[in-house]
């Protein structure tokens, strides 16, 4: 791999954190098993493209695709709650629906954002610093950014009535929680952070794709399992530094595995590829645990 290869995988990796913390709140927080997130992430960025395209400051843009998500979250939410569906089959039926919202938001399956101006320029623009071909920096303040109010958040009363759902509904609603409503809310939060990384994807990538999507939950389950078996993530801060770290390292071990030669892999290996490695993260745990029963 040669260093623009490496640098666009430290910049997807990057992206990809902001999926990871969004999962991590859904699947781990809230023990709620979210397919959401595979439409959310292209909800994200046909809002943000169009928006932009019809004279939206990019900024704007952006925070109104992390609504869209927000939304797209909280009705699955609301379908799991309310209506008594299964977490999982109120995901799905999201997601697959999620498809035809995101046709009808762009108007075609793809959308192209060449020549547009995005929160990118606004930030060299905010600095009066020339832009550079590496967007690592605006990058590593918004995954910075977003960690901090992830944290900030649940280490609040309202994050803690959160985590006490998540993790007993019966105690925490014995406690005078409303479970329900914070399981809108968590599912609100994540897919808004889901929707964001489909915005700043779009705006790295100078497109919109209504099939953008496809993977996102293995992405992010892998990002979240891979960071959780390198990295103690007994705390909330552990835990988030777990998901960027997780997520980084994902996306290197795929480059490199698609970009060795030995290896005979291809791009259409990628799913293989991240199944291999998701079973591998998986086992990680299992050895550590043999090996501290040997010593």
């Amino acid at each position: 791999m040669n260093v623009i290869q490496l640098t666009g995988a430290l910049e997807l990796g990057l992206i990809y954190s902001i999926v990871a913390m969004g999962i991590y709140l859904s699947f781990r927080t809230l023990q709620f098993p979210d397919m959401t997130v595979d439409g959310s992430f292209p909800l994200g960025a046909a809002i943000c493209a169009t928006c932009v395209l019809h004279g939206m400051h990019p900024l704007t843009a952006t925070l109104m695709a992390m609504l869209g998500g927000a939304l797209s979250g909280f009705i699955t939410a609301l379908m799991a709650t309310r209506l008594k569906m299964l977490n999982l089959l109120a995901g799905i039926l999201t997601m697959i629906a999620l498809y035809s919202v995101n046709l009808r938001i762009m108007g075609r399956p793809n959308m192209s954002l060449s020549g547009e101006k995005t929160v990118f320029n606004e930030f060299f623009s905010y600095l009066a610093i020339p832009s550079v071909s590496t967007l690592l920096l605006p990058l590593l303040v918004i995954v910075i950014i977003v960690a901090l109010l992830a944290l900030l958040f649940l280490r609040t009363e309202l994050g803690l009535g959160l985590r006490a759902a998540g993790s007993n509904a019966k105690m925490a609603r014995a406690k005078g929680i409303n479970d329900q409503r914070m399981i809108q809310l968590g599912l609100s939060i994540s897919n808004s952070f889901v929707a964001l990384a489909g915005a700043l994807f779009a705006q790295t990538q100078g497109f919109a794709d209504v099939t953008m999507g496809t993977g996102t939950i293995v992405y992010g389950l892998a990002a979240v399992i891979l960071g959780e078996a390198l990295l103690s993530t007994r705390t909330i801060k552990q835990a988030l530094l777990a998901c960027i770290l997780g997520a980084i390292l994902y996306r290197f071990v795929i480059s490199i595995a698609l970009n060795t030669h030995e290896f005979g892999l291809h791009a259409s290996d990628l799913q293989l590829v991240t199944a291999i490695i998701m079973v591998l993260a998986m086992q990680v745990p299992a050895l550590k645990r043999h090996i501290k029963a040997i010593r």
